[in-house]
């Protein structure tokens, strides 16, 4: 498991930079049930493209290095 969060950041650390140069950002949260949970902060909190974000962007460069990644949900904390 460890390392499967391991791989996600690192993956997080790739995208950041895409995110924040439209002014938003991406924060870990937890990996369970093949689900990686997130927090979109900043501009991407309130993009309406935030789901094609999600899904179109953040979930397939996942599913490249962690394949088994089913899911990523944006959590409101």
């Amino acid at each position: 498991m460890e390392e499967t969060i391991k791989k996600i950041n690192e993956v997080f650390d790739t995208l950041r930079p895409y995110l924040n140069a439209d002014g938003g950002n991406i924060e870990f949260i937890k990996y369970e049930d093949k689900t990686v949970f997130v927090k979109l902060s900043g501009a991407c909190s309130y993009c309406a493209f935030q789901d094609n974000t999600l899904q179109d962007s953040i979930l397939r460069s996942l599913q490249e290095v962690v394949p088994e990644v089913e899911a990523v949900i944006n959590v409101e904390i």
